[in-house]
């Protein structure tokens, strides 16, 4: 009721798959649209996420995360979709993926993943979870803003000598015909293909087009700023989150904090790419350690070994790209991360000297 009173639609597709399949033609048509999800119907939808990679289409994805795998925990939180998130397609296909921390983010970031999906053309993934989606936050009431809105579609003539795909060399970004523009009509396909869009199976053609694609989400980097530091920019443990255990953490570290420790925390909202500098921060700690809400090994575990290990996701990722030891605690609880839990955990860890 409330969409048709501001000129929006929703539409209940039979199921995950065709839900994804109608926002990729919405957004195909001038229109782009979101589809919204949990872990299962993300895996459900990485044929046409892989597609809208492939194709450069504008699309946006919200998944709310809850426990897995399988049926899981259907109405418990967890953050254990990332990896899927980042990877869950076949071959390369990067993507932009973002995660909201607060339910006012959930707000302003959803269109922000709209502006997102359609200045990089591609898919934008926007991570929340079920301690967000059922939770309570007030918040002033956000005046509507013209920057909110999409802007009309362009119906003025497309040039016919510029391709469908005419990348930018050094930004991998071009311009998206609108198949309703005259002489903007194009074959969207999932094959690999040329800048004028037509297949091709050639070497050259293939590794152009991935690295262009690859070399959008390195532009938006470059837009980035550094993670905001909760506290001194130097000290003895860095805390590392993302997405619903932000007030947690920073509870359980103010407390910290004001016993004197030297403890710091940050808190992602890009994961792909990650935002800039985390390096150079991490650099600054004697310890780093991400606190998230999936699984990972006790390092004290039977047979665990640093070799084999199986860490957080965002650890995973986090020593992957900065080849920093970077450490982790989590749990899956299928509850909200507890400040007292995560202040008992690194009040332990400083005591024993390992912070």
């Amino acid at each position: 009721e409330v969409y048709h009173t501001v000129g929006g639609f929703v539409h209940q597709a039979e199921d995950e798959i065709a839900a994804a399949g109608f926002a990729i033609g919405s957004s195909f048509a001038g229109k782009t649209a979101c589809t919204i999800t949990s872990g299962p119907g993300l895996a459900l939808k990485t044929e046409l996420l892989a597609l809208a990679v492939m194709s450069e289409i504008p699309l946006v994805v919200c998944v709310v995360q809850r426990g897995g795998p399988s049926t899981g925990l259907p109405t418990k939180v967890e953050q254990g979709d990332l990896l899927a998130a980042l990877y869950g397609e076949p071959g390369d296909a990067p993507k932009i993926v973002i995660a909201a921390a607060t339910i006012e983010e959930c707000l302003h970031f959803v269109i922000m993943a709209r502006k997102l999906a359609e200045a990089f053309r591609g898919p934008v993934i926007l991570l929340t979870d079920a301690n967000l989606a059922t939770g309570v936050q007030p918040y002033p009431r956000p005046k509507p803003k013209a920057e909110w809105l999409a802007a009309p579609i362009d119906q003025s003539k497309w040039d016919k000598n510029i391709p469908a795909y005419d990348w930018d060399e050094k930004t991998g970004l071009s311009t998206r015909p609108i198949v309703g523009q005259v002489d903007g009509q194009y074959v969207l396909t999932g094959l690999a293909h040329t800048r004028k869009s037509k297949v091709a199976y050639d070497r050259e053609s293939n590794q152009r087009s991935c690295e262009m694609r690859s070399r959008k989400l390195a532009t938006l980097c470059s837009t980035l700023k550094p993670p905001k530091i909760n506290g001194e920019t130097e000290g003895d443990l860095l805390v590392v989150g993302w997405g619903s255990t932000l007030g947690a953490i920073e509870e359980a570290i103010g407390k910290l904090q004001a016993e004197g420790h030297k403890v710091a925390s940050i808190h992602l909202r890009f994961l792909s790419p990650l935002e800039p500098g985390l390096k150079d921060i991490f650099a600054k700690f004697t310890n780093v350690l991400t606190i998230e809400i999936n699984y990972s090994d006790k390092a004290d575990a039977p047979f665990i070994t640093p070799e084999n290990r199986r860490y957080s996701q965002l650890a995973m990722i986090l020593r992957a790209q900065t080849l920093v030891d970077v450490d982790c605690w989590s749990n899956v609880h299928g509850q909200p991360m507890q400040p007292g839990l995560i202040y008992e955990e690194l009040l332990s860890r400083i005591n024993q000297g390992v912070a």
